[in-house]
């Protein structure tokens, strides 16, 4: 079919358009998917307008279309396979013993940050907070304690410093 009479156009566009419901439950049936099922549905029309030229008005536009789609599909469906990460199971039983092993690790640092911030003067505690817990910038650190944003971070230095110094000590005593 040529595009370059008008009727033809519009006659093209009418099937195009009438179709779409049947194209997107197709889709939908080899995809089970709505999110995929549009993409594909969206992948088929652009090929569709593509190839409208080899398309003869009078025959069987639904057939044509539904196997175009199908040809989509399949592309579609090797594309997310290609992208998918998959782990096999000796993988992931691995990393499940990895993640048991580092479970009571993770615990003990927990407790020994937690001990050491209440080991901290006020100050540094209560800025360590705003800054890290409340997510709060260098200037409305800088606002908030009436300082500039050089002596906030020398503050937060001596803060963290304090902090690590602590952990490291309480370390050494829970080490085995």
């Amino acid at each position: 079919m040529q595009l370059d009479h008008p009727d033809d156009h519009l006659a093209f566009v009418q099937l195009l358009t009438a179709h779409q419901g049947r194209l997107y439950a197709y889709s939908l049936s080899l995809l089970g998917d709505p999110d995929q099922a549009r993409d594909v549905m969206q992948e088929t029309n652009m090929v569709l307008w593509q190839k409208a030229s080899s398309f003869t008005l009078g025959t069987n536009f639904a057939a044509w279309m539904l196997r175009i789609a199908h040809f989509q599909a399949l592309a579609h469906r090797q594309r997310q396979h290609r992208q998918r990460l998959v782990f096999d199971d000796a993988l992931v039983s691995l990393l499940a013993t990895e993640a048991e092993e580092r479970d009571p690790l993770v615990d003990q640092q927990a407790r020994l940050l937690h001990s050491c911030l209440e080991h901290l003067n006020e100050r540094h505690r209560e800025i360590l907070r705003i800054r890290y817990q409340d997510d709060a910038d260098l200037e409305t650190l800088a606002e908030q304690f009436g300082r500039n944003v050089n002596a906030i971070k020398q503050l937060l230095f001596r803060a963290r410093a304090a902090l690590v110094d602590c952990i490291r000590q309480q370390s050494k005593s829970v080490a085995p």
